[in-house]
C-alpha cells in the first residue's frame, strides 16, 4: 500500500497539475500538507481529492512530519510512502518507477536521482547542483554510501521511515533521512529521473538568503549526525 506525501507552500498554480500526474491505481492516499500558504493550495488540492493537512509553522521538515504524524494514526498503515514536491518540476507519472526497487528488490529507500536523468535548462541552479554534489560527496566520504542527489522525490519503507525518527523542520530533511538510511545500512539505490523548471518561484534557491541558509543547514546536518 503507497501513500503520497507533498509538502507544499503557496502552490496553488501547480498543486492540482501535480495530483492529477499521480497514478491513483498504485496510491491510497495522496496527502498534501499545506504549510502555512497565503494562497489558494489548501483549497486546490482538496478539489483534486488530496487530503489536505494544515500546519501554521513554516518548514519543509514540518510540512513533511505533518503528513507523516497524519499517516501514522490511519488505521491501516502504508507499507511505502513516497515523497514529492508540489511545484510540479517532477514527473508524478513516474512514481511506478520509483517505487519499483522497493516491491522487485526489497530496497529501503529510492532516491529519484536529477544529477541521472535529464535537467531542463534553468531547472537548478548552479549553487544546487554544486551544493548537491558537496554533500552527497561528503555523505560518501563521512558515512560509505554512494548518492548522487539530495531530490525531493522519494520512496521509503514505512517502517524504515519510522525507524529514522525524523526531525529536521526545514532544509536539512531529505539529507537527513539519507544520512540516516546510512548510518542503519538500509538498502538503498537511486533511480534516474528528469526535472523540468517549476511553476512559480523557488522559496530556497529562489533567493541568496534562501541559498545560503539551505546550503548551512545541509551541511550542518550532515556533520552534526556522526
Amino acid at each position: 500500500m503507497i501513500d503520497v506525501i507533498i509538502p507544499a507552500y503557496n502552490e496553488e498554480k501547480s498543486i492540482g497539475k501535480v495530483i492529477a500526474d499521480i497514478p491513483k491505481d498504485w496510491v491510497r492516499n495522496i496527502v498534501v500538507c499545506n504549510n502555512a500558504s497565503t494562497d489558494r493550495t489548501a483549497i486546490v488540492a482538496a478539489e483534486a481529492g488530496a487530503k489536505v493537512i494544515n500546519t501554521t509553522i513554516r518548514g519543509y521538515g514540518t510540512a513533511c512530519l505533518s503528513g507523516i504524524d497524519w499517516l501514522s494514526q490511519q488505521t491501516v498503515l502504508p507499507s511505502i510512502v513516497v515523497f514529492i514536491d508540489g511545484d510540479y518540476s517532477d514527473y508524478p507519472e513516474k512514481l511506478p518507477d520509483l517505487v519499483a526497487p522497493i516491491i522487485k528488490d526489497d530496497c529501503d529507500l529510492v532516491i529519484g536521482s536529477r544529477a541521472l536523468g535529464n535537467l531542463q535548462q534553468g531547472s537548478m541552479t548552479v549553487p544546487q547542483i554544486f551544493g548537491n554534489w558537496l554533500a552527497t560527496n561528503l555523505i560518501r566520504l563521512i558515512y560509505g554510501y554512494h548518492f548522487t542527489d539530495l531530490g525531493p522525490f522519494r520512496a521509503v519503507k514505512w517502517h524504515r521511515l519510522m525507524e529514522s525518527n525524523m526531525e529536521d523542520k526545514d532544509f536539512g530533511w531529505t539529507v537527513e533521512l539519507q544520512v540516516k538510511a546510512a548510518k542503519l545500512k538500509w538498502k538503498t539505490t537511486e533511480i534516474a529521473v528528469d526535472y523540468k523548471k517549476r511553476i512559480g518561484k523557488s522559496k530556497v534557491s529562489g533567493t541568496i538568503k534562501g541559498t545560503l541558509l539551505a546550503g548551512h543547514k545541509i551541511l550542518w546536518t550532515i556533520f552534526k549526525l556522526i
